[in-house]
């Protein structure tokens, strides 16, 4: 028997996150996971922003996807001053210039040298304290690839919410199974799980019911990264809790979703 989980990570849709801020890579100017992309993000509409959550060597966190710089040093052997001369944004300095109502999808990037430390000082272990701080005045979740780093946080902050990431294809029936018996709230599948026979034209909506109705059965929530415009549009009205999405302005545009994600949301 699963664990029953209460109370919704997302609120009454639809909810889209924004990659990295406004979308990874540069868009309209601004470079992925620095803070004005973040702001770009809400200015545009969005009220859920995704994080990438690196650790420094001296356990500073910061937000950052890749985990080496183009010169080949690593994030997770540098000082948090080397890394903010390198311009990497300090987590702490996110979380206090984002609006409070602003949700946050912290993915929690794990990394080889955190098999060496204790779990409170591993990436997920260094993020808790502050997920569990932020959880009590914004909405969020901790997600990861890193089935243990979710274990991590749960550990030491049993109410944080958490979602399970997958990759490119990966099995739907595990990826489902693991949700449930795990015990995370949210399954956030890459888009190329749903296509099938590794098709990238269209999804296989039959599935996607499929996948939306046992995890409304186990208590938990779909999230699905990375689809294009007219996936993200079927999958949005398929029903799934949330999409994350690169090319922000765009996608709000092209959907027409930018005035329905202004408009505040009923309590869920």
């Amino acid at each position: 028997m699963t664990a029953a989980v209460f109370g919704a990570v997302f609120g009454a849709g639809p909810t889209v996150i924004g990659h990295r801020g406004l979308g990874s890579g540069v868009v309209h100017g601004h470079r992925q996971n620095t803070l004005g992309s973040f702001v770009a993000a809400v200015e545009a509409g969005l009220d859920w922003v995704e994080v990438d959550v690196r650790r420094t060597a001296d356990d500073v966190l910061v937000v950052g996807h890749d985990p080496t710089w183009p010169d080949g040093t690593t994030v997770a052997h540098v000082t948090g001053a080397e890394a903010d001369r390198r311009e990497l944004l300090r987590l702490e300095t996110l979380l206090r210039e984002l609006p409070d109502s602003v949700g946050i999808d912290f993915d929690v990037k794990s990394v080889m040298d955190d098999c060496l430390r204790p779990p409170e000082r591993t990436t997920a272990g260094l993020l808790a304290p502050l997920a569990a701080a932020e959880a009590g005045r914004r909405p969020m979740v901790v997600s990861s690839f890193d089935p243990s780093a979710l274990s991590v946080v749960h550990d030491a902050v049993p109410g944080v919410p958490l979602g399970l990431l997958t990759w490119y294809g990966f099995p739907l029936d595990m990826a489902v199974a693991a949700c449930a018996h795990l015990d995370v709230q949210v399954l956030a599948l890459h888009v190329g799980s749903l296509w099938p026979r590794g098709a990238e034209t269209a999804l296989d909506l039959a599935e996607v019911e499929q996948v939306l109705g046992l995890l409304r059965r186990c208590g938990r929530e779909l999230l699905v990264w990375c689809p294009g415009i007219e996936l993200c549009r079927s999958l949005l009205a398929a029903g799934t809790d949330a999409v994350v999405v690169d090319e922000v302005p765009r996608v709000l545009a092209e959907l027409g979703l930018a005035d329905t994600l202004m408009t505040p949301r009923p309590a869920a």
